[in-house]
């Protein structure tokens, strides 16, 4: 069988070396899964020529909101978020699913939320940025009780999609601006490149920001700035490594019906990243 992590640029991406290291751990001989470099225009005729020998497919980068009218099915957590990151064949056609919502959940739990929780009548969180990835992290947020979160974004005109993301999952956006963000928010999930979020590292940074849990969805370089900046701070840190983990998780799970070896996992995307050495860009979510 046959799967793929699709998007624009894609050559940086992990996935591969955690999709793989669960087949091997599984044992399922003759699966494969490679990256693909594809964009919006290309991406209705790569899905057309997906046979059944295709299991299925992850989608990054400016994938996650072009599939949605090319999907048979679409799970209801990829509905609220306006954003699949997974594709699955199958029978009854193509089903999409979001894996980074419970994998943004998942992360936060290893950095101690679960254990501390948040009392959702008094608490409140931060999203750097407004696209694709922000809205899987209004999703995650709402399924850590939360029902209002502040954003900040650069161009607020192009919040339009975080704003239907919202209105769908019941909750209230408050806008704002990377220099203007103050305060002690319980939590802050950062969903832009490594760069985007030094104004607020520097926020942090000078005691104008102080967050109680911090995600950062970038794994490499790391750490972050901002990761360094919120740990310096007190706060607890998750990496992006952790989410990409965990969505990658779920989307084995998905497109093989096993359960994923996450320990396989870990040691060989931990290992891969460890080969790259420090140097290159940032890199994030897939």
């Amino acid at each position: 069988m046959k799967a793929a992590v699709l998007g624009s640029p894609i050559a940086h991406s992990l996935s591969p070396a955690l999709h793989r290291a669960a087949y091997q751990a599984l044992g399922l001989a003759g699966w494969s899964y490679q990256a693909i470099e594809c964009d919006e225009a290309g991406l209705p005729g790569l899905l057309a020529g997906c046979g059944p020998d295709w299991a299925g497919l992850s989608l990054t980068m400016p994938l996650k909101r072009a599939v949605l009218p090319l999907l048979d099915h679409t799970d209801p957590v990829a509905v609220e978020a306006g954003a699949a990151n997974t594709v699955v064949f199958g029978d009854s056609g193509r089903s999409g699913y979001n894996t980074d919502v419970p994998g943004m959940i998942a992360a936060l739990a290893g950095a101690g939320l679960a254990g501390n929780g948040l009392a959702a009548d008094r608490c409140s969180a931060l999203i750097l940025g407004a696209g694709a990835t922000a809205c899987s992290a209004l999703a995650a947020s709402r399924g850590l009780g939360l029902t209002v979160v502040t954003v900040a974004a650069r161009d607020h005109a192009r919040a339009g999609d975080l704003r239907a993301a919202a209105g769908r999952l019941g909750m209230s956006v408050h806008l704002t601006g990377y220099g203007l963000v103050a305060g002690h928010p319980d939590l802050v999930i950062s969903t832009v490149p490594a760069g985007a979020a030094d104004p607020v590292a520097e926020r942090i940074a000078d005691g104008a920001l102080r967050p109680r849990f911090l995600l950062d969805v970038v794994y490499h370089r790391w750490p972050t700035p901002l990761a360094a900046a919120a740990a310096a701070a007190g706060a607890a840190v998750a990496g992006g490594f952790e989410l990409l983990l965990h969505q990658a998780a779920g989307q084995v799970e998905l497109m093989t019906g096993q359960p994923a070896p996450l320990a396989a996992m870990r040691a060989a995307g931990l290992a891969a990243l460890a080969a790259r050495g420090p140097g290159g860009g940032n890199s994030r979510n897939t």
